[in-house]
């Protein structure tokens, strides 16, 4: 059985990835979560409303042992089953000023997201390398592209997360493992809830937010056999904010 990963699933672009994946291609979901579990149940919920099926898979991407644990945990369990899509989606804002941020908030967002897409990709990676196939697609952001004030932790992030996406799409593209990054503008979702949409809207070109399926629909072209020629690609997806 084919399976994608999300990293992330429980909420906002995790979720409609994770559901957009089970819908489009048939692949078994494993739903990461880190805390929230309510969340994550009702991702699978979806899931499974829409004819798909999948499973909760905790862990906290931040922690080597703990990622190293529950993956290889699950791959013993189910030795004829395969993850061919990994999503690395998981992310987290502590936005303020540079000069008055705290250790703790470049520390946490930096480690959620490029910390977590080494411990996760590594430990996936290997069967990918075996099987000669793979697709991996890491959720940036304009802010890692155009920097965004207030966000110099979130910009370094994302901004590493889009420069290992292409060094590592080179490392593996003999093995017919493709490795993309997806970078969004503005999308509704529960990181962008505290802002004034109607005042950042007039920014964008197309004078609205994104909406979440949007974003889930290229990651699912991203995972599918008709991007089997694109690696090392970062895609934006932002009402031309910014490209």
């Amino acid at each position: 059985m084919n399976c994608a990963l999300v990293t992330g699933a429980s909420r906002g672009l995790g979720r409609a990835i994770a559901v957009q994946l089970a819908k489009d291609h048939g692949l078994f979901i494993l739903v990461n979560y880190s805390s929230n579990k309510e969340a994550a149940e009702e991702t699978l919920t979806e899931i499974k409303g829409n004819g798909g099926d999948g499973e909760l898979l905790p862990f906290n991407v931040q922690t080597k042992t703990e990622v190293d644990e529950a993956l290889n945990g699950w791959k013993e369990s189910h030795p004829d089953d395969t993850i061919s899509v990994l999503v690395n989606n998981a992310g987290i804002t502590r936005d303020g000023l540079f000069m008055w941020m705290p250790e703790k908030d470049w520390d946490d967002v930096l480690n959620t997201s490029t910390k977590g897409l080494f411990n996760v990709t590594q430990n996936v990676i290997q069967q990918m390398l075996r099987k000669r196939t793979g697709r991996i697609i890491n959720i940036a952001s304009v802010s890692g592209l155009k920097g965004v004030a207030g966000q110099t932790n979130y910009s370094a992030a994302k901004g590493a997360m889009i420069a290992s996406t292409k060094a590592l799409a080179q490392e593996v593209a003999k093995r017919k493992i493709t490795v993309n990054a997806v970078a969004p503008g503005f999308i509704t979702s529960d990181m962008t809830k505290d802002l004034n949409e109607d005042e950042l809207k007039q920014m964008i070109p197309m004078n609205r937010f994104g909406k979440a399926e949007e974003v889930a629909h290229l990651v699912s072209f991203l995972a599918s056999e008709k991007a089997s020629y694109i690696t090392g690609e970062v895609i934006n997806i932002n009402g031309g904010i910014y490209s």
